[in-house]
C-alpha cells in the first residue's frame, strides 16, 4: 500500500519550505494539564525528521468541539508547553489572526502550532474557502493523523487536493499494518471482535467475514449470537431484537467458509459489580437470573489453539467486561497468546479502539503486538472496509 501513496522519502528537498502536517493533538487534559502524551509522542518521528531536515514545520490540528468558533478553552496555545517537551526542541503557538506575518518570522528547523482547525465554521465543511486559507500558508502538506482520516475536512482531506501531498511517519506505518492486517494479509487470517453491542459493529461484522478464516466473537454481542442461536442467555446483555441480523451474518459466514467461533463456557454473575460470587458454567446452563460477563477458560484455551494455526490477527474489543474484575481474565489470557505468537515471529497482530487500547495495556502486551492503532473511527471504519477520505486525499 505504501507504494499508492507518497512519503517523507518521496518529498525531496524541505530546506527553508513550509511545510503544513497535519497532526492529531487532540489530547485529554486536566487542571491545565497534558495527561496522557500518547498522541504528542505519535507525532515525534514526522515533526523532528522535517525540522532536521531544514523545513519550516506548521502543525495543524483541531482541539475538542469549538463548532467553528473561537473558544480559549480550546486554544492549542494550552497544548504547546508540553508538545515542546515532549519534542525536546522550541515550538512556537501562532493564531490565527497575523499568522502570515507571524510564519514569516519563522527560519529553517523551526516548529510552530497553529491554532486550533475548528475555530474556522468551514473546517468541518471542507470550505473552499477554508482549504484556500490553510493552503496560502505552507508550500508542501504531510498528513500524518490517521486518525482523523474517515473525516472529509479542510485540513485532513481537502488540502491534499491543493498543495503536494505525503503521509508522514505515523500515517505510513499506520497504513502499513493495516495493509498486512486486512489488505494483503498472510493467511489464515483470525479477527476478534467485542464489545457491548452488535449493533455498532454490523458493518465491521459483514465485512469481516467475506475477509477472514476465523472470527472470534467475545463481549456482550456474543450473547446476541448466542441467542441467535437457542441459547437462554438470561440476564445477560443481549439485543434480542438483532438475532435474525446475527442469524444472516453467521449464514453469511458460512457461505464465505468464515467459522464463527462463539464460546461454550461463560463466566456468570448474578449482579454486574467488582468481584462478585460467580460460577463458570457451559453456555447451557445460564440461568435466569444470572448473567453472561466472560468467556470460559475452556473457549479461551481453544482461541489460543484458534491463533496458533493463524499467521495474521486482527482485534477489536474486549473478549467480556474488562474493566471490571475478575472479567479481565478472557481478554488478557488471549492477549497473551497472542503476544506470545508475535513476539515468535509466527503471527502478525494488529490491534485498535479505544476498549482495545486499554484492555492490552491492562493485559501487559501493548509492546508485544505488531502495531496497535490509537485511532478509534478511522480504525473501525477501515475494519468496515470503508475508503477514508485523508487516505484516499494522498492516493496518486
Amino acid at each position: 500500500m505504501t507504494k499508492a501513496f507518497r512519503t517523507l522519502d518521496d518529498i525531496g528537498e524541505v530546506a527553508g519550505k513550509r511545510v503544513l502536517v497535519r497532526e492529531d493533538l487532540n489530547v485529554p487534559m486536566a487542571d491545565g494539564r497534558v495527561t496522557d502524551d500518547t498522541r504528542l509522542r505519535a507525532t515525534m518521528a514526522t515533526v523532528n525528521e522535517l525540522a532536521d531536515r531544514g523545513a519550516i514545520v506548521l502543525v495543524l490540528a483541531h482541539f475538542g468541539r469549538p463548532k467553528g468558533q473561537p473558544n480559549p478553552e480550546m486554544s492549542l496555545a494550552l497544548v504547546t508547553k508540553s508538545y515542546e517537551a515532549v519534542l525536546g526542541r522550541p515550538v512556537r503557538y501562532i493564531d490565527w489572526e497575523g499568522a502570515e506575518e507571524a510564519i514569516a518570522t519563522l527560519r529553517s528547523g523551526d516548529i510552530a502550532v497553529l491554532e486550533n482547525t475548528r475555530f474556522f465554521g468551514g473546517e468541518e465543511k471542507n470550505d473552499p474557502a477554508v482549504i484556500d486559507r490553510f493552503a496560502a500558508l505552507g508550500d508542501l502538506y504531510v498528513n500524518d493523523a490517521f486518525s482523523t482520516a474517515h473525516r472529509a475536512h479542510a485540513s485532513t482531506e481537502g488540502l491534499a487536493h491543493r498543495l503536494p501531498a505525503f503521509a508522514g511517519r505515523a500515517m505510513q506505518v499506520e497504513l502499513d499494518a493495516l495493509e498486512k492486517a486486512l489488505g494483503n494479509p498472510e493467511h489464515p487470517v483470525a479477527a476478534v471482535v467485542g464489545g457491548a453491542k452488535v449493533s455498532s459493529k454490523l458493518d465491521v461484522l459483514r465485512h469481516l467475514v467475506t475477509k477472514v478464516d476465523h472470527l472470534i466473537i467475545g463481549g456482550g454481542m456474543a450473547n446476541t449470537f448466542l441467542a441467535a442461536r437457542g441459547v437462554a442467555v438470561g440476564k445477560s446483555l443481549c439485543e434480542h431484537d438483532l438475532t435474525d441480523t446475527a442469524e444472516a451474518i453467521l449464514d453469511a459466514a458460512d457461505k464465505a467458509g468464515c467459522t464463527v467461533h462463539l464460546p461454550y463456557d461463560v463466566v456468570v454473575a448474578k449482579e454486574f459489580r467488582a468481584n462478585p460470587p460467580v460460577r463458570t458454567v457451559n453456555v447451557h446452563e445460564v440461568a435466569a437470573d444470572e448473567m453472561i460477563l466472560d468467556v470460559g477458560p475452556s473457549a479461551v484455551e481453544a482461541l489460543g489453539d484458534v491463533l496458533k494455526n493463524c499467521r495474521t490477527l486482527v482485534w477489536n474489543g474486549p473478549m467480556g467486561a474488562f474493566e471490571t474484575p475478575p472479567f479481565d481474565t478472557a481478554t488478557v489470557a488471549l492477549a497473551k497468546t497472542a503476544a506470545a505468537l508475535t513476539q515468535d515471529g509466527s503471527l502478525v497482530s494488529v490491534a485498535g479502539g479505544g476498549d482495545t487500547v486499554a484492555a492490552l495495556n491492562q493485559a501487559g502486551v501493548a509492546d508485544r503486538f505488531t502495531f496497535v492503532s490509537t485511532a478509534g473511527g478511522a480504525f473501525l471504519e477501515w475494519m468496515e472496509g470503508k475508503d477514508l477520505p485523508g487516505v484516499a486525499a494522498l492516493m496518486r
